[in-house]
């Protein structure tokens, strides 16, 4: 890896926060790569530190620019922040929680959609909580009705204001009964922020139940929660009126294990992705194994390659047990390279296919059906929302000039410039920061040959 000319180590700052990347594709990716804790839990946990009354300590924290948000925001409340002993770790020390001002908020959140999680901690500790406008990646609608209905249900008045949200509880929180119209894991986290320390008994039905969330409930659980979940996707939550602070190790990110993955198979390489572990991949590995793609399970991690010629493959995205929705994009690059026809049905957003643009500008055969496709068998119920995504191949890719639209688009356009003939330009890559820790140099680790711009 060069900058602006230069032969730079890989784990420079300025690297890392580098916009555009002039890549050379064409050869495979080879070597190791370690994923540290779930973006989709670590966050959470850092904002569940506000509930407790005592410090906490989260492990395998990975330096992501969301946690580094996160982390802003809890330091505006008054939160303590520091590193700890063990590399990766932080200490959270929630005992002088304060109010925050509205701009304070605005300016430290940025595009993050996590204030909407700090609401329930936050009327637990002072009685109310402010949200500005949301942001977070433009793959579709993210409302947060949800999330609202919830903390009206648990007793919360609800203000909506030109800049934002404002939240109050005069009266305290209290359980309630709450159905989910979808099992949003946005929603489920919201609810077991709020319904722990709520007064009284939380039934939550249809709720998430990935492996994040069964991650948080253990957190809290340590915690001093008393949590426990029933067939059917149905969690009971009975309120406590003080929990203390946790000492935790975060779940491996799954998705950033997937990405990976697809990478090796894209690129025709190899890659060991150590922290990896099969149960939480299930669903993902035997669509890996229907194409005809290598893995071998470790004790450590798990291999991967593309092994034999690329077989078609269809796939419903679903919440879990199902196939991810952040697991499809990068996999599509790898669709690219099959010998036929493969279909991606997406469910969960309604607006996840635009990063498909630039990979048919580097010669991929790819049409989406923006109302989706009625053919084949479903396992998955029609959504009204649903696109449908049509990959025909093998087809080689070839350099082009791409911008990054959101975060697993953005590491799927960086993964196809990699496997693409001749030179790419990508754009906005800061948004992979987001969810990738160290990228850079795990691209460099690999033998991935590119220049960062600016």
């Amino acid at each position: 890896m060069t900058l602006l000319g230069q032969t730079t180590e890989s784990s420079s700052p300025l690297a890392e926060e580098a916009e555009i990347l002039e890549i050379r594709g064409g050869r495979p990716l080879r070597g190791t790569v370690e994923v540290k804790g779930a973006k989709n839990l670590v966050t959470k946990a850092m904002v569940a530190a506000l509930l407790g009354e005592s410090p906490s300590l989260l492990r395998d924290v990975p330096m992501i620019s969301d946690v580094a948000v996160v982390r802003s925001l809890l330091e505006v409340h008054g939160v303590r922040v520091a590193e700890g002993d063990e590399p990766g770790s932080l200490v959270l020390d929630p005992r002088d929680v304060e109010s925050a001002h509205m701009e304070e908020i605005d300016a430290h959140a940025g595009a993050s959609r996590i204030p909407i999680l700090f609401c329930g901690p936050l009327l637990h500790r002072l009685g109310q909580a402010f949200i500005p406008d949301l942001g977070g990646c433009r793959i579709g609608d993210r409302p947060i009705d949800f999330h609202l209905d919830a903390l009206r249900k648990f007793g919360a008045i609800v203000e909506k204001l030109p800049s934002g949200i404002r939240l109050s509880a005069p009266r305290g929180l209290h359980g309630a009964n709450i159905h989910l119209p979808y099992p949003s894991v946005g929603a489920t986290e919201q609810v077991l922020l709020t319904a722990v320390r709520a007064q009284g008994i939380t039934e939550l039905r249809n709720a998430a139940i990935e492996p994040e969330i069964m991650d948080l409930i253990a957190l809290l659980q340590k915690m001093g929660a008393i949590i426990s979940y029933e067939p059917n996707r149905v969690i009971l939550i009975e309120g406590v009126p003080k929990l203390n602070g946790y000492d935790h190790r975060s779940i491996f990110d799954r998705n950033e294990a997937a990405s990976w993955a697809s990478a090796a198979i894209a690129t025709d390489g190899e890659i060991f992705v150590a922290g990896a572990r099969q149960q939480e991949m299930l669903t993902f590995l035997n669509v890996l194994r229907k194409i005809g793609a290598h893995f071998e399970v470790r004790e450590d991690g798990i291999l991967f390659a593309r092994g034999e010629a690329l077989k078609p493959v269809t796939v419903e995205t679903d919440v879990h047990p199902g196939f991810m929705t952040d697991w499809q994009q990068p996999l599509i690059v790898a669709l690219t390279q099959a010998t036929g026809r493969s279909v991606v049905h997406e469910t969960v957003y309604e607006n996840r296919f635009g990063f498909t643009q630039a990979l048919v500008k580097m010669g991929a055969d790819i049409t989406v059906y923006p109302h989706g496709l009625q053919e084949g068998p479903r396992r998955v119920p029609r959504r009204s929302l649903e696109q449908a995504a049509v990959i025909t191949g093998p087809t080689p890719l070839h350099g082009a000039d791409i911008t990054v639209p959101d975060l697993r688009g953005g590491y799927s356009h960086v993964i196809a410039a990699l496997a693409a003939e001749g030179t790419s330009t990508v754009r906005n890559i800061g948004i992979i920061r987001r969810g990738y820790a160290d990228f850079l140099a795990k691209l460099t680790a690999l033998g991935a040959d590119f220049d960062v711009i600016g």
